[in-house]
């Protein structure tokens, strides 16, 4: 994961999914994204916030407000892009194939039965361990990030040899990196749990935040 940092670029869902489909030698059933989604403009909290912060908001697992801003344009464009892919959003049911919104706090919590969310964001780091020094927080950090691989290297095979874990001596933006390449793997996982009916969509016909639905 060291070398260059990539500035990344805009996605493009045409040749995402292409892309993917050469990768997998398969068609793409589910395209799962971290982002808040909506056939409507964005403009302030949705149904699917409150309905994830009524949940999960005790469990420090609430979402943030989104805005006209933020997610913005890259949002809409997303949204749009894969509905003319055929990939349009899906709010309920099982139809495929289908974009979905994915929130990772809640999921995580759902895949460890934690309490509550789990300390994995590199940039918060000072604030779940206060008293620790940089490279004890590392330490605590990277131990986490071990639990959450080991555990979605149990849903989905082979985790846990592409994500090998970051040096602690790693600079910042490696390590913000890494947390991405996790959160998007518990976005597919989330994907997998829409394909075999075992997640849950909060929200209305408009967006609709999608989490593993939890254990009995």
């Amino acid at each position: 994961m060291g070398g260059t940092r990539h500035r990344g670029s805009t996605p493009d869902p045409h040749a995402l999914l292409s892309k993917t489909a050469e990768l997998t030698a398969a068609p793409v059933s589910v395209v799962a994204i971290d982002m808040p989604l909506s056939t409507d403009p964005i403009t302030g909290r949705r149904v699917s916030d409150n309905a994830i912060s009524s949940l999960y908001g005790s469990r420090h697992a609430g979402t943030h407000t989104p805005s006209q801003s933020r997610p913005g344009k890259l949002s809409d464009d997303l949204t749009l892009g894969f509905a003319r892919a055929s990939y349009p959003l899906l709010t309920s049911g099982a139809s495929f194939p289908a974009l979905i919104e994915v929130y990772p706090h809640p999921a995580l919590i759902e895949l460890a039965k934690a309490e509550k969310r789990l300390p994995y964001k590199h940039a918060k780091s000072r604030k779940y361990w206060p008293d620790a020094s940089l490279i004890d927080r590392r330490h605590k950090l990277l131990s986490v990030w071990a639990v959450i691989v080991s555990l979605l290297d149990h849903r989905i095979e082979g985790v846990a040899s592409a994500l090998p874990l970051p040096d602690p001596s790693s600079s910042g933006y490696e390590l913000k990196a890494f947390e991405d390449c996790l959160d998007a793997v518990v976005c597919a996982w989330v994907g997998t749990c829409v394909l075999d009916g075992s997640a849950t969509a909060y929200g209305d016909e408009t967006s609709a935040i999608w989490v593993p639905t939890p254990a009995t």
